[in-house]
């Protein structure tokens, strides 16, 4: 069968089992648990399709395995397998909405519309597939960008997973934490830099697809675009949380770039570091 047709099962197969157990658990992150699997799964359809012989769709299908394995041990040790491990967001949400409308909205955008995306950005492995031209030395620079995007990524998140370790101690200790959030590491560069690493590294992806092709246009680039705009939503509505509980996040949203790392602003006080945060 073709491998475009049996990724379009796969996200059909996501989007019932995804739905239906929003319904029955009333939890709404079960788009979130298969979000670092899904797409390593359709990579590997297009590489296993071209034989696992095509060097270039092999190199890609290893690159998001590596991003698929780090992103599932990091949701993992959150707790986000757990049962009770949905993602505050959407508890902010539904109180915000009625229940119809957040059903509606759990069908169109949590689960039919990320699910489309988690296709979307799989697919310059189809690029790759339709163009297997030999491996060359752009896609060699590519996998080293990939990498050191995954790395940083990956910093990142170990660097916030420290700080809210740290956190829970203070807190059980009695004492206020203080900083109240993240402010240092990568985090003083930029407010969300774990979210930059992550949408680079599926524009990376495309220019795989490009390469392959020969040339930048692309329609595939829905994809990284898609994800752009998704990111930028989840960003607006994520600050304007920690904005409600946290009144200090307003100066710090002053001096430090909102996702692409950059130096901080001029004049800027060196925000307080916990000993776990680094």
């Amino acid at each position: 069968m073709d491998p475009f047709i049996v990724s379009l099962w796969i996200l059909a197969a996501a989007c019932a089992a995804t739905w239906v157990l929003s319904l029955i658990t009333r939890e709404y992150s079960w788009v979130d648990r298969i979000w670092s699997i899904v797409p390593v799964v359709y990579v590997w359809v297009f590489a296993g399709a071209a034989g696992l012989a095509d060097a270039r769709l092999d190199l890609m299908a290893v690159l998001v395995t590596l991003w698929g394995a780090r992103l599932t041990f990091n949701f993992a040790r959150k707790g986000g397998y757990a049962p009770g491990g949905e993602d505050y967001r959407w508890v902010v949400l539904r109180g915000r909405m009625s229940p119809s409308a957040f059903q509606l909205f759990n069908l169109l955008f949590i689960v039919v519309y990320q699910n489309i995306l988690l296709l979307l950005i799989a697919l310059p492995a189809w690029t790759a597939y339709q163009h297997r031209t030999p491996l060359n030395a752009l896609d060699v620079i590519l996998a080293a960008v990939f990498l050191f995007l995954l790395t940083g990524e990956t910093i990142a998140d170990q660097q916030q997973w420290n700080f809210h370790r740290w956190k829970k101690l203070e807190v059980a200790a009695g004492r206020e934490p203080s900083p109240r959030f993240l402010q240092s590491g990568l985090f003083r560069f930029s407010r969300h830099p774990n979210f930059f690493f992550e949408q680079a590294q599926w524009w990376v992806l495309f220019l795989f697809g490009c390469v392959a092709a020969g040339s930048l246009l692309q329609w595939t680039v829905l994809g990284p675009l898609l994800l752009t705009a998704l990111f930028i939503g989840s960003t607006v509505f994520t600050e304007s949380i920690s904005l409600s509980r946290y009144p200090e996040y307003a100066a710090y949203q002053a001096r430090t770039s909102p996702v692409i790392p950059w130096f901080p602003g001029r004049g800027a006080d060196r925000p307080r570091v916990s000993p776990e945060s680094r």
